[in-house]
């Protein structure tokens, strides 16, 4: 699966990158920066992503809220929470958080 964050992950991106791949599933990041090109940035992110998860806590209410268009409009899953801290990405990536297995690797 191909997720997608904005905002919130700083510093950690590495350390959940190497979780992504080792859980079956490919990160990409995006700062939550919408001012010049960064809404392109992020458009295109979304069209790439089977989900992507949109940290409120850190991005500005035009990010959060261009981000839930793109997604609503481009038919990607989204996934708002309030943080996304390195901890709670990381329950996400493995599956942990989802009770059904929804973002566990299938293969």
């Amino acid at each position: 699966m191909r997720i997608g964050i904005v905002g919130g992950v700083g510093r950690n991106q590495p350390q959940l990158y190497e979780l992504a791949a080792r859980a079956g599933h490919v990160l990409e990041v995006h700062d939550g920066d919408v001012g010049g090109r960064g809404a392109v940035a992020l458009a295109a992110l979304v069209r790439r992503a089977d989900l992507v998860v949109i940290a409120m806590e850190v991005n500005s209410h035009g990010a959060v809220r261009l981000a839930r268009r793109l997604c609503k409009s481009s038919g990607t899953a989204a996934l708002v929470l309030r943080t996304a801290s390195p901890a709670r990405v990381a329950e996400l990536l493995t599956g942990a958080a989802a009770p059904d297995g929804a973002l566990a690797a299938t293969g």
